[in-house]
């Protein structure tokens, strides 16, 4: 027996109103360039701006999708809106140069 073929369905930006699908990824937030280079990602505290971040781990993580919390290491701050920032390798360096990190 032969597959039938899926029917063809409004795009979802058309649906929406928008007058073309870039409009509409502009307005959701979604881009599809790609960037040039290697980016680095660096997560900051919102409170007192160290790089010193991590998961907050308890007994009911396994549980009830827990794990989505980060506590900052030097203030002790806990929560799940932590500061992300997209570096290109050139500022990547410059802020491992300004931090005093070992570079090899």
């Amino acid at each position: 027996m032969a597959k039938k073929k899926a029917k063809l369905s409004t795009p979802t930006w058309i649906l929406k109103g928008f007058g073309s699908e870039a409009d509409y990824n502009k307005s959701k937030g979604i881009s599809k360039e790609k960037k040039e280079g290697k980016t680095f990602k660096i997560k900051e505290c919102p409170k007192c701006g160290s790089d010193e971040i991590g998961l907050v781990l308890s007994n009911s993580d396994s549980e009830e999708g827990g794990g989505k919390e980060w506590g900052c290491r030097k203030c002790g701050w806990t929560g799940s809106n932590v500061v992300e920032k997209e570096l290109t390798e050139d500022k990547f360096m410059k802020y491992l140069d300004d931090k005093g990190e070992a570079v090899a």
